[in-house]
């Protein structure tokens, strides 16, 4: 059995979640949560909040047991690119990209024997 959580149209880049991402990544639910506590990235309360959400549909809609969880998937997606544009010297412009993500995470139940 397994639980999931997505949050979708996050405003981090990509590339910033991912380095959070493979730090719980095969970790027990509460390592993960202590991990993300104490990550000073930008990414780890938002991903925090996607791994209780995970843990609380676990424990909710499954039934399944929060102490034998452990995150079996965390990974994320690229979402769509908001496009800005930045005025530069001499009446140029430069384009600033400002980048989503799509954050998933599964947690499943550790089976004991």
């Amino acid at each position: 059995m397994e639980s999931r959580a997505v949050a979708r149209y996050i405003r981090i880049s990509p590339r910033k979640a991912g380095q959070v991402m493979d730090l719980i990544r095969g970790k027990k639910l509460g390592e993960a949560l202590n991990i993300l506590q104490y990550t000073p990235n930008a990414g780890a309360a938002l991903i925090e909040k996607v791994v209780r959400s995970a843990a609380a549909n676990a424990e909710h809609n499954h039934g399944m047991a929060v102490a034998d969880l452990y995150v079996a998937e965390a990974y994320v997606d690229q979402g769509p690119t908001l496009k800005r544009v930045m005025p530069r010297a001499r009446g140029r412009a430069d384009r600033i990209r400002k980048r989503t993500s799509h954050l998933t995470v599964v947690l499943r139940e550790k089976k004991e024997g």
